[in-house]
């Protein structure tokens, strides 16, 4: 309609997503505000998404009914092809979505086929098959670890917070359930074959919807607003930030571009040549950097204000961490759940009342140490938070000792 204005779309679209949750019908919502919908943007749909949770609707709720969103724009959203290169960073994770979508489709047809069988002996060829699959499902990590430490930094710096935030809870919700599946296959010998069979069926057509909804959302959604706001020098940048990461297994390796970022201090200011100068002594900040990154433990700081100021790049790090980060909230590096613990960690640093927050975590078979010290001036001010994850299993091994006689190179 050539009357209708942007802000009579933006107007619209708020009404339509009100009405979707206040129960109206998606066909009922779709026929009155056909008129609206030719052309509204993918960036729109995403920023007044933004919009309503600043209203206070609830994260959790824009998300439950995000497919209902969709399934009303779904028609319009579907007309507008992406060009995306092959050879980039949304041409990556677009392809792993095309890969995501068959491993999942093949977990579920190898499920309905254990649904016929009698017996767990009589499908031991499709259990071992969906042990390799679900491997293949469990290696998606990296494509989540790229997304949200290389695209998400950068669509939060462009005001777009919300979508990836719920892209997030969503990647969790995935890795629960390839957890649940992992386990479950497992320990299938040791569950009684009919509830294995409940569980198997439920859990794989849970994976396959819940990622194809989510790959809708991203690619039709999440990229194309990307590819709106994304400047140039912030695409190479993620190409080195995606390199950093690692791809999955299933990444076609010749989608994969190597790019070399010119290295900058991470503040952008210039860093005073000579030696720096220590109560303790005195040292280079070339051999700083090589110290802290020597360290076999993953260092990050966050200032007084709550923002990522630096972190290590120590040889074998346990969490991924990109330049992205970098002048990025902390609250924002962390899962909606746990923020409120985030900032009950930090409200009780800077108050003085606490000055170390320690946790343990199982990974894979790995046990990661994970504390937090307040960081004080010589007078007790509060300069910030560090962080210090070391992977402490072989720690917990050793006996008895080691001299420094006894070392044999």
């Amino acid at each position: 309609m050539g009357g209708v204005t942007e802000e009579d779309r933006k107007k619209a679209l708020r009404e339509i997503l009100k009405q979707l949750h206040a129960g109206l019908p998606p066909e009922q919502v779709k026929e009155r505000f056909r008129q609206f919908l030719g052309d509204v943007s993918p960036l729109e749909i995403a920023k007044i998404e933004q919009e309503l949770i600043s209203e206070g609707v609830p994260r959790e709720e824009i998300q439950r009914l995000c497919d209902v969103h969709l399934a009303v724009f779904r028609e319009q959203l579907e007309k507008r092809k992406l060009e995306i290169p092959p050879q980039s960073p949304i041409g990556i994770l677009l392809e792993e979505h095309r890969m995501l979508q068959q491993i999942a489709q093949k977990l579920r047809i190898l499920a309905e086929k254990v649904q016929n069988a009698e017996k767990l002996e009589n499908v031991k060829e499709e259990l071992a098959q969906l042990e390799y699959f679900a491997r293949e499902l469990l290696d998606a990590e990296k494509h989540y670890l790229r997304e949200e430490n290389g695209l998400f930094p950068v669509l939060e710096r462009h005001g777009i917070t919300e979508p990836p935030a719920i892209m997030w809870m969503e990647h969790n919700q995935l890795r629960e359930k390839k957890k649940q599946l992992k386990s479950l296959l497992e320990n299938a010998s040791a569950i009684e074959f009919q509830d294995f069979k409940r569980q198997l069926g439920e859990l794989t057509s849970a994976i396959d919807t819940i990622l194809n909804q989510h790959i809708f959302k991203e690619n039709n959604i999440l990229f194309p607003t990307a590819r709106s706001v994304v400047s140039e020098q912030e695409w190479t940048d993620m190409w080195t930030d995606f390199d950093e990461i690692g791809y999955c297994c299933f990444t076609p390796e010749h989608l994969i571009k190597k790019v070399t970022r010119e290295e900058k201090p991470a503040e952008g200011k210039p860093v005073p040549e000579g030696l720096l100068q220590f109560n303790t002594g005195t040292l280079t900040k070339e051999e700083v950097e090589a110290i802290l990154n020597t360290l076999p433990v993953d260092i990050t700081f966050v200032d007084r204000d709550d923002t990522v100021k630096f972190f290590n790049k120590a040889e074998k790090r346990i969490f991924a961490r990109t330049k992205a980060v970098l002048g990025r909230k902390v609250q924002l590096c962390h899962p909606q759940k746990s923020i409120h613990v985030v900032n009950r960690i930090l409200e009780a640093f800077k108050r003085g009342e606490k000055d170390v927050a320690e946790f343990w975590i199982r990974s894979g078979d790995r046990l990661i140490y994970i504390r937090y010290f307040a960081v004080r001036d010589k007078d007790g001010e509060y300069l910030g938070t560090v962080e210090v994850t070391q992977d402490i299993t072989d720690l917990k091994k050793i006996e008895g000792e080691k001299r420094l006689l006894d070392w044999e190179g």
